[in-house]
């Protein structure tokens, strides 16, 4: 990376750095929540509410995937805005070395049992009769792409944390391009329903993959493919892994938890709620992409001011990035809250499957305004090394309250009770984590007295 890249991230005004970091990083993950979204939608209108409630049983399956993703992506790129800021060159890149090959290890690993065990899979995660044919279509030929979608995602995360905040967004929107025109053509003009779904997603992804991968081609970049960098080294996995555990494991939960309410749903509802489910997750999940791109704009700022001791420079960053996913969680929530059934419609026009998104929505984003919050604190202390209170932060909202929840109160309100279980989970969760915040702004304001002192 050029020195004029790294001096703008200690020098430039925080708030015009965040906007230029962030934008694209929205953009990006938006694009990349583009994929999902689209395949949802014309399965749940052209092939049919089985059909959508047969790609929910599948979310627990893509989140796993997902997870093993974050565990490398997150962790390597944030691990190296550090270096970066304290200028060791050489550790990034051998940390750049490293993701590389992990990736690979860990995506055919994961790929592997996944093929093998498909079927027990599904019915573990709550499929019915009725919902694992069309799970099953879905999963085996989405495979290969679960790999592609980690390089992406992964590398896409070094490529802006190494200074190219465009570059990574444009590798993202020529995935999008590709699965929305591939889309209805795989669909509806060849008719191969759900299985051209999940196909138009994986050769999207293969393209995002491609551009990734070119990028780190280049001479004139600082960390790119290269010679004697690939040699796995204990530090730098376990380095990595503390970091990128955090977010792993909240995707890695919220597999569990997937599994977990679509149980319940098939015991005290049946697969019309699993659906509702299904949408309730595509919309809330579009949501956080949003303020999730935010993280991907911040992490590299708090990195690189933590890594060189602006503790100023790291609050204003901070406190901007909170209130900017406090409007999108706010405006998103509300709507969602009072209109769900605007949302509903765009994925199905089945009336039972509506009625039953109405119910959900209208419960689940009672408290939604609160998750922005929550998820720019997970991002913080995931910036600054702190591998315990990411991963206490991360899993308060998602596990160690949800899942109490969501096996106590359907046993007292029915199906009413999963819904209910996420708005108290949003609201408890988010008054610890303040309270772990304030502790840890006091511990840097310490610290930061005592280096000026000394």
């Amino acid at each position: 990376m050029e020195d004029k890249r790294l001096n703008e991230l200690a020098e430039r005004p925080v708030g015009r750095l965040l906007w230029e970091y962030s934008l694209p990083a929205v953009v990006g993950m938006l694009v990349m929540a583009l994929y999902n979204v689209v395949d949802r939608i014309f399965i749940g209108q052209c092939v049919g509410p089985d059909a959508i409630a047969g790609l929910a049983i599948c979310f627990p399956m893509m989140s796993l995937a997902t997870a093993m993703g974050v565990l490398i992506g997150v962790g390597a790129s944030a691990r190296m805005s550090i270096m970066l800021g304290a200028s060791r060159f050489d550790e990034a890149q051998r940390i750049f070395g490293n993701a590389f090959v992990l990736t690979l290890i860990i995506g055919i690993t994961y790929i592997t049992l996944f093929v093998i065990y498909i079927d027990p899979m599904l019915r573990l995660f709550g499929a019915s009769d009725a919902t694992l044919p069309y799970a099953r279509s879905y999963m085996l030929v989405l495979m290969p792409g679960l790999l592609l979608t980690n390089i992406t995602y992964g590398f896409n995360n070094i490529m802006r944390a190494s200074g190219y905040p465009r570059r990574a967004m444009f590798t993202m929107i020529i995935g999008a391009v590709v699965n929305v025109a591939l889309d209805p053509l795989f669909i509806l003009v060849f008719d191969w329903g759900i299985a051209g779904a999940s196909m138009a997603t994986v050769i999207a992804m293969a393209v995002s993959a491609a551009f990734v991968l070119a990028h780190f081609m280049r001479r004139d970049v600082t960390l790119r493919f290269k010679r004697g960098i690939y040699r796995l080294s204990t530090h730098i996995f376990i380095g990595i892994v503390s970091i990128g555990a955090a977010p792993a494991i909240v995707n890695a939960a919220s597999c569990a938890v997937n599994a977990l309410a679509n149980h319940s749903l098939l015991s005290y509802g049946n697969d019309r709620d699993i659906g509702a489910a299904g949408i309730m997750v595509t919309y809330t999940s579009l949501l956080v992409t949003i303020v999730l791109g935010l993280c991907q704009g911040l992490q590299p700022i708090i990195g690189y001011n933590y890594g060189a001791g602006n503790l100023n420079r790291l609050r204003r960053a901070f406190y901007l990035a909170v209130a900017a996913a406090s409007v999108v969680t706010c405006a998103g929530g509300l709507y969602g809250f009072f209109w769900p059934s605007t949302i509903a419609r765009v994925f199905t026009t089945d009336a039972d499957l509506i009625a039953a998104t109405d119910r959900a929505l209208g419960i689940c984003l009672a408290v939604f305004p609160v998750v922005g919050f929550q998820i720019i604190s997970t991002c913080f202390f995931q910036s600054i090394g702190k591998a315990t209170e990411s991963i206490i932060v991360g899993l308060l909202r998602q596990v160690i309250f949800l899942i109490p929840l969501l096996i106590y109160l359907p046993r007292v309100f029915d199906v009413e009770g999963v819904w209910m279980a996420f708005p108290i989970s949003d609201a408890v969760a988010t008054v610890v984590t303040l309270i772990l915040l304030v502790r840890q702004f006091r511990q840097l304001k310490a610290k930061t007295a005592g280096i000026r002192q000394a």
